[in-house]
C-alpha cells in the first residue's frame, strides 16, 4: 500500500506539472483584455507570439540587460544570452510572472538586486542554470515551486536560506561546489513539500543531513561518498529513488539492510566498490549495480 501511495504521489506530481501549464497556456489568450487582442506591447528586443500572448521570448539575443517586462507576462524566457545584472526596474510592471528561464547567462549573486525575486508574489518555476552564482540569490518568494541553479558557483547553503520556501517541490544544486561543510544547521528547514533534490556532482564525502521528511527523490550521483550512516533513511520514509552512482562505496561502507526499505523502488549503485549485493526489499523494482566488484548476483530483482 506504501509502494502504491508513493507512485500515485509522483505520477501526480508529474500530471499536475503538465496539465497546469498545458491548461494556462490554452487559458493565457482568453484572460487578456479586450484590447489586447488586438495589439498589445513586445520589447523590440524580444518576440511575442500572438498565439501565446502571457509569454515573452528574449532568449539568444545577446541581451546583456533584462528590457522592460510588460504586465500582461506570464512566461518570461531569458535564457542564453549576457545579463549580468538584475533590477527590479525592469520589472516593475510583471506583478503576474509565474515562470522566468534565466539559463546560461552571466549573473552573479552580487548584481542581483536584493529582494528582486521575493516581491515576485506569483513566481512557481524560476532556473537559474549555468550562471556564475556563488550564493543562493534568496530571499525568493514562498510561492515557488521548483528552484534550479545547476552548473553554478555555489559553495554555501546558509541556515534558513530556504526558511519559507514551504511550497517547494524540486531543488537541483548539481555540478556546483558543494562539500559536507557547505550545508549549515538547518540548511533544508522550511521545505516541507520538497520531493526531488538534487546534489549530484558536488564534493559530497557524506550523505546529506537534516533532508525534509517528504523526499521522495534523491540524486547524489559523481560524489565522493564512501558510506552511509545505519538507518539514515528513518528520517525520509517516503525514498523511492535513489541514485548514488559514481561514488566511492564499499562493502564496509553499506550497513546491513540499511537500503531494506519498503518505499525503495529504484535504487542505483553503479560505479562503486561494493563486492556483494546489499540486501534490498521485495518491493525494489530496479537494482543498478553495474561497474562494481560483484562476482555473484544472487537477486530476484531486475538488476541493470
Amino acid at each position: 500500500m506504501e509502494k502504491q501511495a508513493i507512485l500515485r504521489t509522483s505520477i501526480y506530481f508529474l500530471v499536475l506539472f503538465i496539465f497546469t501549464f498545458s491548461k494556462t497556456q490554452a487559458d493565457d489568450y482568453y484572460d487578456l483584455e479586450p484590447s489586447h487582442l488586438v495589439a498589445f506591447e513586445c520589447p523590440k528586443e524580444c518576440v511575442c507570439p500572438s498565439h501565446f500572448p502571457r509569454a515573452l521570448y528574449c532568449d539568444s539575443k545577446g541581451l546583456k540587460e533584462v528590457p522592460p517586462i510588460p504586465s500582461r507576462i506570464w512566461y518570461l524566457y531569458l535564457h542564453n544570452n549576457a545579463i549580468e545584472a538584475l533590477n527590479e526596474k525592469s520589472f516593475v510592471n510583471a506583478t503576474q510572472i509565474r515562470w522566468i528561464n534565466l539559463n546560461k547567462n552571466k549573473l552573479t549573486k552580487q548584481k542581483i538586486e536584493k529582494n528582486f525575486f521575493k516581491n515576485m508574489k506569483n513566481l512557481l518555476y524560476l532556473f537559474l542554470e549555468d550562471n556564475e552564482l556563488d550564493g543562493i540569490p534568496a530571499p525568493l518568494p514562498s510561492t515557488l515551486e521548483q528552484l534550479r541553479l545547476a552548473r553554478n558557483k555555489i559553495s554555501k547553503i546558509p541556515e534558513g536560506v530556504f526558511k519559507n520556501l514551504e511550497n517547494l517541490t524540486l531543488l537541483d544544486l548539481h555540478h556546483n561546489k558543494l562539500t559536507d561543510g557547505s550545508f549549515q544547521a538547518d540548511a533544508l528547514t522550511g521545505l516541507k513539500s520538497l520531493m526531488q533534490f538534487n546534489v549530484a556532482k558536488n564534493s559530497l564525502k557524506k550523505m546529506p543531513s537534516g533532508l525534509p521528511s517528504n523526499t521522495i527523490q534523491l540524486y547524489l550521483d559523481n560524489n565522493n561518498i564512501e558510506a552511509i550512516p545505519n538507518n539514515y533513511f528513518n528520517n525520509i520514509p517516503k525514498i523511492a529513488f535513489l541514485r548514488l552512482n559514481y561514488n566511492k562505496l564499499s562493502d564496509s561502507g553499506v550497513p546491513a539492510n540499511v537500503f531494506n526499505i519498503t518505499s525503495m523502488l529504484d535504487l542505483q549503485l553503479s560505479y562503486n566498490e561494493l563486492a556483494s549485493v546489499p540486501t534490498v526489499n521485495g518491493h525494489l523494482e530496479r537494482l543498478h549495480l553495474d561497474h562494481n566488484k560483484i562476482k555473484s548476483k544472487s537477486t530476484s530483482y531486475s538488476m541493470i
